[in-house]
């Protein structure tokens, strides 16, 4: 695991505890400029996050909650919406009032190391971890390190088309993206790279079996219906079909030449079904990355450069 994971990562660790045990071990935790992890409890009306450390009170100030907060480019609402949840933060003082000490945190200072250290010393086409922080419709929110955020979008997540990222993750879900590269303080990147080619996911299933799917689109000549995050096949019309059932479909043929599966729906039903992200790549740097067979007179790739 990278020392820069996304957030939630370090505070069970044994290391993380230890840190945040004593006052002398947050001194040593300061001096030495690591990364520690705590709950925030609350939000102020000023929008300094508290943080209950197990051996004293601290306090994150407005300005050190998230880089881009001081200068306008980070909205309060990535502030309260930590609460409940943990954060990542160096220590960067303590203050003395009535004979309490607090301690002073910067969740900001934890962003720009992981930064320097981290995400700009990445190559493209690397694979890393990310942490599903939300969704909307066009695209998957998620951590890529002490908080720092990047966005899939939405054609970006599987070859299997799909009405929303919700379709594919979870808020909280740990998963594998790869990184693309960055613009300024924009760091972009893709996941369906990792789900396999159309030949891995292919190689699952055979000619005569009978599995399940789920019904993506529904066309006047046929309904397509997802096998795996990366692999539809197209069923012959049924009526009283629609989006977003569960299939049972029987596998009619297998052409790896046309990239095509011909199904024949054997039944449909409104009980939910849900694919796990299977990852055929799950490290290293991918320099080119080709969906389509060898075979196939029709080329999909991603090239990373």
């Amino acid at each position: 695991m990278t020392k820069f994971p996304p957030e939630g990562h370090l505070i069970k660790s044994s290391e993380n505890i230890e840190y945040l045990s004593s006052t002398d071990s947050l001194k040593k935790a300061m001096d030495e400029e690591i990364i520690l992890e705590a709950k925030a409890d609350m939000c102020t009306s000023t929008h300094d996050l508290v943080v209950n450390l197990p051996c004293m009170n601290a306090i994150m100030p407005r300005e050190e909650c998230a880089v881009g907060i001081s200068e306008g480019k980070t909205k309060d609402i990535a502030i309260i919406s930590r609460v409940g949840r943990p954060v990542m933060f160096n220590i960067i003082g303590f203050t003395e009032n009535q004979g309490k000490t607090t301690a002073l945190l910067s969740r900001r200072k934890a962003q720009e190391k992981c930064t320097k250290e981290y995400l700009s010393e990445l190559s493209c086409g690397e694979v890393i971890d990310a942490r599903v922080t939300h969704i909307e419709q066009f695209g998957c929110f998620v951590d890529i390190g002490c908080g720092i955020p990047s966005m899939i979008p939405i054609d970006e997540i599987s070859v299997s088309r799909i009405s929303s990222p919700a379709d594919r993750f979870t808020i909280g879900e740990c998963i594998k993206v790869v990184y693309k590269g960055t613009d300024g303080d924009k760091f972009y990147i893709s996941h369906k790279e990792l789900l396999g080619t159309w030949e891995e996911n292919a190689d699952m299933f055979s000619a005569g079996e009978t599995v399940r799917g789920i019904v993506r689109s529904v066309e006047s000549y046929g309904i397509f219906v997802e096998l795996a995050p990366n692999l539809a096949g197209l069923a012959e019309p049924k009526s009283g079909v629609s989006v977003g059932q569960t299939a049972s479909v029987y596998i009619k043929s297998i052409n790896p030449e046309k990239m095509k599966i011909k199904l024949i729906i054997v039944d449909a039903s409104d009980t939910p079904l849900r694919f796990e992200n299977r990852y055929f790549i799950t490290d290293g740097i991918i320099d080119r990355w080709q969906y389509s067979p060898d075979s196939s007179s029709r080329l999909i790739e991603t090239i990373f450069e």
